[in-house]
């Protein structure tokens, strides 16, 4: 068994990230702990709601039930990006030259590093938030699809429809497709790459017997992981059309223990998932061959996150079971 550094939190860890080699957890309470030397606490939101890495920057976006809008340094300082007075900012997302995405109601908006503030008015409640890989493009989940802005053209939004509510969205590394997660157990996916006048092709992803609440792609784009299921479930996009026509691999099987987190390895085809019941597998994508690094806790495991040499795993989970698994011990 890998080593684990353990951290006991009060309360639900809703993400886990590493800034350098120093893993920061972000609690439902409205507080970040980093272990650096020591738990060092960064007092940041009156109840957080969502928090992510900025993948341009040694940083990470917070949004909160105290309708703020903040950045939390490396070092532990927090400074406010936005505020929007009595709203709650439940999606928060992170785009190139320092554009910074947010949401609250039927409202998505991007401030740019300059100060303005673009907001692009929705028809039903705005449910995730997702910058493209590539140019100044979001995209917004909603009840019955996902919206496609281009930021400063004035340029109509690009409408992908499909019935029922999308709770997430995410793009694959290479832009070339858009997948959602939705209310019922299942995921829809559109290619994007397609010519003027031709419409997106749409991608069922089914049979999952609970909710899709964690997705991960892989270092190349080549697979996408998700829970929702008692083992997790990979799909395969390494071809033109995706998972189309496709099984999906199933990694971790365990007989009726959901799998609650997935999260893809920096540098190589590895996948860790987490349970309902605390554990946590690594399991490799080319022989699916499984190791244990964690046996199970307290708590689902609801967030991990690698370091960037992959030598370090981090968890959280909805008890406030914390830790880092040194891998390489």
């Amino acid at each position: 068994m890998p080593t684990v550094a353990p951290l006991d939190l009060d309360g639900h860890v809703l993400a886990v990230e590493f800034l350098g080699d120093v893993p920061f957890f972000a609690s439902a309470n409205g507080t970040f702990h980093r272990l650096d030397g020591g738990d060092r606490v960064s007092e940041a939101h009156q109840g957080m709601l969502t928090a992510i890495r900025d993948p341009y920057s040694e940083s990470l976006i917070s949004g909160g039930e105290d309708g703020k809008v903040l950045r939390i340094a490396a070092d532990g300082s927090v400074s406010e990006i936005a505020t929007a007075p009595r709203k709650w900012i439940s999606q928060v997302a992170a785009g190139p030259q320092g554009a910074v995405a947010y949401s609250y109601g039927k409202s998505s908006l991007v401030r740019l590093a300059d100060g303005t503030t673009k907001e692009f008015p929705e028809e039903r409640t705005v449910e995730g938030l997702a910058f493209a890989p590539k140019g100044l493009r979001i995209a917004a989940a909603r009840y019955n699809g996902v919206s496609l802005h281009w930021i400063g053209m004035n340029a109509k939004p690009v409408d992908l429809e499909w019935k029922g509510a999308h709770t997430g969205v995410t793009f694959s590394p290479d832009g070339n497709f858009l997948v959602t997660s939705m209310q019922e157990n299942a995921l829809h996916g559109w290619k994007l790459d397609i010519k003027p006048g031709t419409e997106a092709r749409h991608m069922r992803m089914t049979g999952y017997p609970s909710k899709v609440k964690s997705l991960s792609w892989s270092v190349k784009g080549k697979w996408l992981a998700s829970s929702g299921a008692p083992a997790a479930i990979v799909w395969p996009f390494q071809g033109k059309d995706g998972p189309m026509g496709k099984a999906p691999l199933e990694l971790g099987t365990r007989a009726n223990i959901m799998a609650t987190a997935v999260k893809f390895h920096p540098l190589e085809d590895i996948l860790a998932i987490g349970f309902i019941d605390g554990m946590i597998l690594a399991v490799r994508i080319a022989d699916s061959k499984e190791a244990l690094l964690r046996r199970p806790g307290k708590g689902a495991i609801t967030a991990m996150s690698w370091s960037k040499n992959g030598k370090l795993l981090a968890f959280g989970s909805e008890a406030g079971d914390c830790g880092v698994i040194d891998i390489s011990a």
